[in-house]
């Protein structure tokens, strides 16, 4: 009989070696996941900021290109009222010349007629007297006297008629010439006020153009911080799966042990709940089943409720939701924040079950399944 109780102390000793060990090596393979998980969790944040860093300059880029083609709007239109002003100003400039060939036309006609008439004017004065004796003598008639005293008369009344015309045109024509120079100025002043406002277009358009080339290449970079981070959630995720291929190897040579040590030392474990177990172990299902079905629930209080009956883990509640590096959300917080804030009926009443003996699997160990582990599936975890 003693040396059967050595033989349990030994086998204690040797048990609480292996779990020692066998704890190390999973509580280290557990954090590497939960570091891994918590990696790709922040590389999707990352991907997700740069996504709205994309659509960002995207939507940037979207309205400099509207802006730029409303500056075409406006520089055609410039272009197009340049180009009439020019049509304009080419038209004054012909009127101009026009006027002007008329008014040498006009002036040279009136100094024409001006010297003609001073001729005649001075021919009659020199002879004039000469001129009405002849008349008289010549003459056959006072009547053909007077006609050709009006004769007379009349070619100067014409020659003063005519030159008086000429003068009125000339003016005239000096009048119209200063309008349409005037009119040509007003032109210029408008070509270039047309011409700053196309320069000051031109400027905005080649500012415009060089923010939308900006804005290109900030798309560029950031579409290309996307596809870097993609490549580390992907290389990522594939750490991730071999840590779980890891971990589930150490949990298959672990669980393999458990069971032969179980065999040989078999027994009989009850375990009488503490008063806070069913609250703790509530939180715990939630934390690690909110939103899987009911069963799920008690599948992973099952597997609590195995390890508190193995030799190989803590035979309490408590020890065994905190035995290190086990359950991911201890070690984020999440079931801390869980006990603070209550827990949920469905969980409760899951904790409860188990508590009171129900048990729905064997298992010990349970993970979100991938398809990497064999077990059984409930919801979107395996057991095992």
């Amino acid at each position: 009989m003693r040396h059967n109780f050595l033989r349990r102390i030994l086998g204690g000793i040797l048990t609480g070696c292996i779990l020692v060990t066998a704890t190390v090596h999973a509580g280290t393979t557990q954090k590497d996941i939960d570091k891994a998980k918590d990696q790709i969790t922040d590389l999707k944040k990352q991907k997700e900021d740069a996504k709205d860093q994309v659509d960002s300059l995207t939507n940037e880029k979207q309205g400099l290109e509207s802006d730029l083609s409303g500056l075409n709007g406006q520089l055609n239109t410039i272009t197009s009222d340049m180009n009439q002003l020019e049509q304009q100003a080419a038209q004054k400039e012909d009127e101009i010349n026009t006027a002007a060939e008329d008014l040498k036309r006009s002036e040279e006609r009136s100094a024409e007629q001006y010297e003609d008439m001073k001729v005649r004017i001075q021919y009659i004065y020199e002879n004039g007297n000469q001129s009405v004796w002849d008349m008289l003598i010549h003459v056959s008639s006072i009547a053909e006297f007077l006609n050709q005293a009006e004769y007379t008369s009349a070619i100067n009344q014409y020659d003063r008629n005519m030159l008086t015309a000429y003068q009125e045109l000339t003016e005239q024509i000096k009048k119209q010439k200063k309008e349409l120079e005037e009119q040509k100025e007003e032109l210029t002043v408008l070509q270039q006020e047309k011409q700053k406002e196309q320069e000051k277009v031109n400027s905005l358009i080649e500012d415009t153009q060089k923010k939308i080339q900006e804005s290109s290449e900030k798309i560029e970079d950031a579409q290309s911080d996307v596809e870097s981070i993609d490549a580390k959630i992907e290389k990522m995720i594939e750490y991730e799966k071999q840590l779980e291929i890891q971990k589930a190897k150490e949990d298959a040579t672990r669980l393999a042990a458990i069971k032969k040590q179980e065999q040989e030392n078999r027994s009989n474990v009850t375990y009488a709940p503490a008063q806070s177990d069913a609250y703790l172990l509530a939180a715990i299902i939630q934390c690690e089943a909110w939103g899987e079905p009911y069963d799920g629930k008690l599948a992973v209080g099952s597997v609590i409720m195995n390890r508190v009956r193995s030799s190989y883990f803590p035979n309490t509640v408590s020890g065994v939701i905190y035995q290190g590096g086990q359950f991911s959300p201890v070690a984020s917080g999440r079931l801390a924040y869980r006990l603070e804030q209550g827990v949920d009926s469905d969980c409760m009443s899951a904790a409860q079950a188990v508590l009171g003996g129900m048990s729905t699997t064997n298992c010990l160990y349970f993970r979100v399944n991938n398809g990497i582990i064999e077990g059984t599936v409930i919801g979107n975890h395996v057991f095992y």
